[in-house]
């Protein structure tokens, strides 16, 4: 028989054989066709082509033959080693430089990109894998002579590359070879699911929508003056849509419709530069999902794709699940973390997607939340992704952060960031602008000196009959909430996200229909969420963080139509904010106004947040948190590479020590009886997400030390029915106690 590559049992004797010379040609051709799109067609196809080639061995035959069934045997046979050949083949065939991306793609195409060499903390080594150089002497003969023609290789992406962009490039290859590895064998193994892959519209089809959208909204909307201003920033960025591609700034204070305008440059500008698809990053979950409906409702349900971790698979289609494994879809919307921590992963699930960022448009919302000690890898790669892969990315924010130019200023971990004359804003006359859409008065504190109580806090909003506070950390949101009267709202990450989305669905009711509402939340609250107070107080926090806040007042101008203003009230508490990031702005902030010297007239100037944010920047001791420096460009020349470290290394929620608790709030009590029934199948534990609470080592030993967690199938689930309250969420400190007292 021909060597094979898949055999599918369909039915007791019915198998179906896919030959292994097919399976190389067709992902071949599919990784070159996907390579093409950076110039390096040739490198796709010759990866593909290689790299299976150790299915030739008799051990891989064996293996494919008994344990699919359709030879029987009494032992299974273990699985083999089968891609170690084609990474062996490529260094005895092209010379230094050009060997090694190939080894790395091929070997790493089903455990992940390795390391170059071994670290103690991951397994597996490319240097190791080259030593098996029995594992090609064994097949070389049953090889097919064409499969083993040298190709000629040009150089990365076509043009002269930067040292430091070497392992961007390396994973763009290596996602060409999963992504088209996968699905030639989808296909053979399971054409049906193949076959709903792609049904997509194209952006030009996309565009037109979104014109006749645009044509109904504006005659729909009331001749308010913030409309008229809404209006005059969409047409700003249709305008710029023309642009040479690059890097691109929307800088518009909250509420003047940055997801729309923003949208409408991307459709403009993919137009006339003939991108292929628009990726729309948040910082958050929890404000992904009113993202995704905007654009559904304008573009179909199909055509948007989100990518999230809170994802219900009672209403995701198939057709959209797998167009989020390879972000093959027009549109998508995702997180921070899933874009940034895929351009720096080495697993093949997370890679896969990343090939079809090429010649594409990134849209960074909330770009002031770009983390800093992560900032100087994230900065590096977007410039990588722009120069070399033909990608576009827009900067949106109402505070833009200082990423061009020296960031650090003198500090030993101050680097380069985006050429300073790299940025296009597309919105004209900012601080024009600022002023025009100016519906909140920030009120400073008259002296760094005015520390204010809860208590005094407390008093302060009861004066008001709609109010939102916001405060640094879960333990002083709680503390102040108990200060509070009976009906006030509670936000924080101590409730799960099926309880935040509800808690915020009640507030923005209370708002529309003119009750009376306190708030009392944490900054989950602060970024996209499209809520509208008269009245926020904040607790000192970063400048950035203030104007977030300020963003939930008078959000919809209402108070201008009176003459008013909304007010947004700074107050530094009795407690600094933690130690760390949060600090640093406080901090920060904390020096603005001990040196204001009516520079700042409202806080909000652009001014402002350029001040502050190199002021901010000067804190922070080192860019590069994950070391990316010295495991991926450091060896960029000698290709030596540290793949897989610099991905564990990598993680933008540092989630060290933390546990998870599935609490039961609402539906969770019924999925938490699933789940210890059942045990945890996938589909399960997606849904199980939305009601996880994350806490510390320490409050996690205090809970399971009292009995009150118990574990079910590896996960932690609420044991005691007092822990969790349907108010202010999970319960620690012993707050447990009083609840079951009372009950």
């Amino acid at each position: 028989m021909e060597p094979l590559a898949h055999i599918n049992k369909k039915q007791d004797d019915d198998f179906g054989f896919h030959s292994l010379t097919e399976h190389l040609y067709g992902t071949a051709n599919k990784a070159s066709v996907f390579a093409n799109e950076f110039n390096n067609h040739e490198w796709g196809f010759l990866i593909g082509l290689w790299h299976d080639l150790g299915k030739y061995s008799d051990e891989f035959q064996e293996y494919i033959k008994i344990n699919s069934g359709y030879e029987e045997d009494d032992q299974k046979r273990p699985k083999t080693d089968h891609t170690s050949a084609g990474a062996i083949l490529a260094k005895e065939t092209f010379s230094n430089f050009f060997w090694q991306p190939i080894a790395y793609c091929i070997a790493g195409h089903h455990a992940g990109l390795h390391n170059w060499i071994n670290d103690l903390g991951v397994p597996g080594d490319l240097s190791d894998r080259l030593r098996k150089q029995t594992f090609l002497d064994k097949i070389r003969c049953r090889i097919p002579g064409q499969l083993l023609e040298k190709i000629t290789l040009n150089a990365p992406t076509g043009i002269p590359i930067e040292p430091n962009q070497m392992h961007l490039w390396i994973r763009m290859l290596f996602s060409c070879l999963v992504d088209a590895d996968f699905l030639d064998t989808e296909y053979f193994m399971n054409t049906e699911q193949s076959l709903k892959r792609g049904h997509h519209q194209s952006l030009g089809e996309l565009h037109e929508q979104f014109k006749v959208f645009i044509d109904k909204l504006s005659k729909g909307a009331a001749k308010t003056d913030i409309n008229t201003i809404r209006n005059r920033i969409l047409h700003d960025c249709i305008e710029a849509g023309s642009q040479t591609p690059g890097f691109f700034s929307i800088t518009v204070p909250t509420g003047g419709g940055k997801t729309i305008s923003s949208m409408a440059w991307a459709l403009e500008h993919a137009r006339k530069h003939r991108k292929r698809r628009i990726i729309f990053a948040i910082p958050y979950t929890s404000i992904i999902a009113q993202t995704a409906e905007i654009y559904r409702n304008i573009f179909g349900d199909n055509n948007v794709i989100e990518h999230h971790s809170n994802l219900d698979d009672e209403i995701e289609t198939q057709e959209r699940k797998l167009a989020a494994e390879n972000w093959d879809a027009p549109i998508i919307v995702t997180t921070n973390v899933q874009l940034f921590e895929s351009l720096f992963a080495n697993k093949t699930s997370h890679c896969r997607k990343l090939h079809n960022l090429v010649n594409s448009i990134i849209i960074l919302d909330e770009a002031q939340m770009l983390p800093p000690e992560f900032l100087e890898p994230i900065l590096s790669t977007l410039k990588g992704l722009v120069d070399y892969f033909g990608v576009s990315v827009m900067l949106s924010t109402a505070t833009q952060p200082a990423l061009t130019g020296n960031i650090g200023g003198n500090g030993r971990h101050s680097f380069n960031g985006i050429p300073s004359d790299a940025v296009k804003e597309v919105v004209s006359d900012i601080s024009s602008l600022t002023q025009e859409m100016r519906r909140v008065f920030i009120e400073m504190p008259s002296s760094i000196n005015e520390r204010k109580s809860i208590e005094a806090i407390a008093f302060e909003l009861l004066q008001h009959e709609q109010v939102l506070c916001v405060v640094n950390t879960r333990r002083q949101c709680r503390d102040l909430h108990s200060l509070m009267p009976k009906g006030t709202f509670h936000l924080s990450r101590l409730m799960c996200s099926a309880h935040v989305m509800d808690t915020i669905k009640l507030i923005k009711a209370r708002l529309k229909d003119k009750l009376s509402v306190w708030v009392i939340s944490t900054q989950l609250i602060e970024a996209g969420v499209d809520i509208d107070f008269p009245v926020v107080y904040r607790a000192l926090a970063g400048l950035d963080s203030i104007a977030q806040c300020a963003g939930r007042c008078n959000r919809e101008g209402r108070l201008n139509e009176t003459g008013r203003l909304g007010i947004a009230k700074v107050f530094i508490p009795e407690n600094a904010a933690p130690i760390g990031l949060m600090r640093k702005g406080a901090d920060m902030t904390m020096e603005l106004i001990a040196m204001n010297d009516k520079r700042f007239q409202t806080w909000l100037e652009p001014e402002a947040f350029n001040t502050y944010f190199k002021g901010m920047y000067s804190k922070i001791d080192n860019f590069d948190k994950a070391d990316i420096k010295s495991n991926l460009w450091d060896d960029a020349m000698k290709m030596e590479f540290q793949f897989a470290t610099a991905a564990r290394n990598f993680r933008l929620v540092d989630d060290k020590g933390a546990k998870s608790i599935l609490v039961e709030y609402n539906q969770g009590v019924d999925l938490i009886q699933l789940l210890k029934r059942k045990g945890p199948e996938p589909w399960l534990m997606r849904k199980l997400q939305l009601y996880s609470v994350s806490v510390n080592e320490r409050d996690f030993n205090a809970l399971l030390h009292a009995g009150m967690i118990e574990q079910v199938h590896g996960c932690w689930i609420q044991a005691c029915e007092g822990l969790y309250d349907k108010t202010a969420g999970l319960l620690l400190n012993g707050e447990w106690l009083e609840e079951i007292f009372i009950k």
